[in-house]
Formats: structure tokens, C-alpha cells, sequence
């Protein structure tokens, strides 16, 4: 994919809670008033429409407490954020939260209260990290109020759709196969 980049991984998932017999989720966060701070939102509507009910789709203003609730008992959470790192607009970064601590930088520029990267964190600290947690950051180009991506942005975000599903998929488990013959 088009300026994905996948963050190195770590060995052990630190701060990861038991793994539940829970469920998945999709996370989007932003704030579809700020210009490309509105991507995660995009991702998540277009994913919710392609994804089975069994799948959680939740819409976030990136408000800390809030995602730490989004993601509790979860099994598999994806999340996805516009980010502002100084990368070229529209550069994806794909990250394993349970392998390695999210970059502050990455979503200092965020209109939430509450970064991402500090929610992750905090949870991290509780213990209350899902099972799996990946991050999609978007990078964004304008944070300005306003309504719709820059071009980059909305090129991106189609990529991190694509993407997400097939993380979706992999997380899938399949049906053993038979060896009758």
C-alpha cells in the first residue's frame, strides 16, 4: 500500500489485559468539523458498511475515557486517527500498541483533549489494553475548521479501509477443515 508504513514490533504485549472471549471493534475518532480530523470517522462509516453486525463500529471524538470504555473486554480493537507528525500528507502508519508505546508526536496536533496516544497509555498502565490493539494514523494535511479531506487524506483513508478489512480478515478464525475423504 501507498505510504504505509508499518511500525517495527516489540516482543511482549506489556499492559495488555487477559485475553476475553470478547469481541472485535473498529474505532474511528475525530471530529468531521476540523477538515482531516474527520478521517477516522470516514474510515469507520465506510467499514461499518462492509462489515458483519458481530463487529463492532464505534465513532469517537478521541475523548480518553471514552475510548478506554470503546475497547474494554474487546479481543481485537483497530483504531483510526488523523495524525500530524511532520510525514507527507496522507502517509500511512500502521502500529501495534501492545508492542510498543504510540508516539506522542504522532497526535499532538489532535483536536482531542485527550490524545490517543495517551488513552493507549493510560489503559496500558491499567491493564485494560484489549488483547490486540492496532493504530492506523493517518497524516493529515489541515486541522482547520471545515467540512471534507484534502485529497491525500481521502486517498488515504480508502487505503486504511482496505487495509482494515483485511485485518479483519486474518482475525478471522476459520472452520477447521475436514480430512474426511
Amino acid at each position: 500500500m501507498n505510504g504505509l508504513r508499518e511500525a517495527p514490533s516489540g516482543a511482549a504485549p506489556a499492559g495488555a489485559a487477559p485475553a476475553p472471549s470478547g469481541h472485535v471493534v473498529v474505532i474511528g475518532v475525530g471530529n468531521e468539523f476540523r477538515s482531516d480530523d474527520g478521517v477516522g470517522l470516514v474510515i469507520a462509516r465506510r467499514i461499518r458498511e462492509r462489515v458483519p453486525a458481530t463487529v463492532a463500529v464505534v465513532e469517537a471524538s478521541g475523548e480518553g475515557a471514552a475510548l478506554l470504555d470503546a475497547w474494554q473486554g474487546a479481543t481485537l480493537a483497530i483504531l483510526c486517527d488523523a495524525a500530524h507528525s511532520g510525514a507527507d500528507p496522507g502517509t500511512v502508519l500502521r502500529m501495534d500498541a501492545l508492542a510498543m508505546p504510540i508516539p506522542f508526536g504522532c497526535f499532538r496536533y489532535s483536536t482531542h483533549a485527550f490524545s490517543v496516544a495517551e488513552a493507549i497509555e493510560l489503559g496500558r498502565v491499567l491493564g485494560t489494553l484489549p488483547a490486540r490493539l492496532l493504530v492506523y494514523g493517518i497524516e493529515g494535511t489541515g486541522f482547520a475548521p471545515g467540512i471534507g479531506l484534502s485529497a491525500p487524506v481521502t486517498r488515504a483513508a480508502a487505503a486504511v479501509v482496505a487495509a482494515v478489512l483485511a485485518d479483519l480478515d486474518a482475525a478471522t478464525p476459520r472452520p477447521e477443515e475436514s480430512d474426511d475423504a
